[in-house]
C-alpha cells in the first residue's frame, strides 16, 4: 500500500513538471510573437533613459569628517576638580556634557535652529566677477533662481536676507522660505553619518548642483555646530569664570584703596608724639584690610586661574580631519548606463503586462 502511494505521488509530481515545462514554453512561444512590439518599447525606454541621463545636471559633493571631542574623563584636570571641589571651589565644569555624544550630534546638526543658522552666515560670491558678502540662504536663492520664480508674488520678490541679521526680526514671509530651504536641504542634499558605532568620527555629506555652495554650506555647519558647542557646553564654566574675574576685579581696586589708605595713615601721624597711640588706629585698621584683602586676591585668583584652565579643556568640540578642497567630486548620471537601465525596465514591464493580459483573456474567456 505504502509503495502504491509513494508511485502515485511521484507520477503526479512528474505530472506537474511537465507541465510547468509545457505552459513554460508556451508562454515563450507567445512572447516571441510579439517580439518586435517588446524590442520597440524598450528601444524607446532606452532612449526616455538617454534623453534623462542627457539633461540631468552633474552634482558636487563636499565631503568633512572630523571627530567627536569627548574631554570628559579629564585625565589630571579631573582630580584637580576634584581636589578644588574639597575647598568649596566650583570650577563650573560638566555643563551639557549629555547633549553632545555622538548620536546626539548628528540630530542636533540636521536640527532646524543650526540649518538656519548656517544659512545665515556670511560667505563669499563671486557676482560676475565682483566678490560680494552674501548670507548662504541668499547664495541659495540665487544659485537656484528663485527671486525669477517671486516674480508674479509681491510679498516675496523683494526679499533680501543679509548676512548674520537678526532672526527675531523676521516677517513671516522671510520665515516661511527660511524653512522651506533649510527644510529642503535636510532632506534632498545634506547627509550626516557616524563612520563606525566604535569611534566618534562623523562625515558631513553635501550634495548640490553648484560646488561653491557645496563646499562652504559643509564648512559653515561644522563652524556653527562648533559654535554652538561654545554656547551651550561651556556655558556653565564660563559663567564662573566672568564672575570670578569681576570677584579678582572688585576685590583688587579694595586692595589698591587699602594700599593707598595705609600710606596716608601713616603720613598723617609721622613726627607724632609717641605717647598719642589713638592717632595711629586708622593706619592699623587699613594695614588690616590690605592683609585681609590680600589673602582674599590669592584665593580668588587661584580659583579664577583654574576656572579658565577648566574652560579652555571644554572646547573645541570638533577636531577636523578632512576638509572639502575644490574641485569637488562630480557625480553625473551616466548616459549609458541609463540607456540600458531605461531598455530592460521597459522591456521587462512590457513582457509582465503582455503575460497578465492574457491571463486575464483566459479568466474572462
Amino acid at each position: 500500500m505504502t509503495e502504491n502511494n509513494t508511485q502515485l505521488t511521484n507520477d503526479t509530481d512528474e505530472i506537474s513538471l511537465k507541465e510547468l515545462i509545457v505552459k513554460i514554453k508556451e508562454w515563450v512561444a507567445y512572447l516571441k510573437t510579439k517580439w518586435k512590439l517588446i524590442m520597440a518599447i524598450s528601444a524607446i525606454g532606452g532612449v526616455i533613459g538617454f534623453v534623462y541621463a542627457s539633461f540631468q545636471k552633474p552634482t558636487y559633493k563636499a565631503v568633512m569628517t572630523f571627530v567627536l571631542d569627548d574631554a570628559q574623563g579629564g585625565g589630571g584636570m579631573s582630580g584637580a576638580m576634584g581636589l578644588a571641589s574639597t575647598f568649596g571651589i566650583d570650577l563650573g565644569g560638566g555643563g551639557g556634557g549629555g547633549l553632545f555624544t555622538s548620536s546626539n550630534i548628528l540630530e542636533l546638526m540636521k536640527s532646524r535652529l543650526v540649518i538656519e543658522k548656517t544659512l545665515l552666515n556670511s560667505v563669499p560670491f563671486n557676482n560676475n566677477g565682483k566678490i560680494e558678502n552674501i548670507s548662504l540662504a541668499e547664495y541659495y536663492i540665487r544659485i537656484n533662481e528663485l527671486r525669477e520664480a517671486w516674480s508674479k508674488k509681491p510679498g516675496f520678490k523683494d526679499i533680501q536676507f543679509a548676512p548674520s541679521s537678526d532672526r527675531s526680526h523676521f516677517s513671516l514671509q522671510q520665515d516661511s522660505i527660511l524653512q522651506t530651504i533649510s527644510g529642503s536641504i535636510v532632506k534632498n542634499n545634506l547627509t550626516i553619518a557616524q563612520k563606525d558605532k566604535k569611534v566618534s568620527i562623523i562625515s558631513i555629506e553635501v550634495k548640490t548642483e553648484n560646488q561653491n555652495f557645496s563646499k562652504l554650506f559643509c564648512e559653515q555647519l561644522a563652524k556653527e555646530t562648533s559654535d554652538f558647542y561654545i554656547e551651550t557646553k561651556s556655558k556653565k564654566a564660563r559663567i564662573n569664570v566672568d564672575i570670578l574675574q569681576k570677584q579678582s576685579d572688585s576685590i583688587r581696586g579694595e586692595l589698591n584703596g587699602a594700599i593707598v589708605g595705609v600710606a596716608s595713615a601713616n603720613d598723617n601721624v609721622y613726627n607724632l608724639n609717641p605717647s598719642l597711640n589713638v592717632k595711629r588706629t586708622p593706619g592699623t585698621r587699613k594695614q588690616v584690610d590690605v592683609q585681609a584683602n590680600t589673602a582674599i586676591l590669592t584665593q580668588i585668583v587661584a580659583q579664577l586661574e583654574l576656572a579658565k584652565v577648566n574652560l579652555r579643556k571644554e572646547t573645541p568640540l570638533i577636531q577636523v580631519i578632512d576638509q572639502p578642497i575644490l574641485p569637488l567630486e562630480k557625480d553625473k548620471v551616466s548616459r549609458l548606463k541609463s540607456l540600458i537601465l531605461g531598455g530592460f525596465l521597459a522591456g521587462f514591464l512590457t513582457v509582465l503586462y503582455l503575460i497578465f493580459w492574457q491571463l486575464y483573456k483566459k479568466i474572462v474567456a
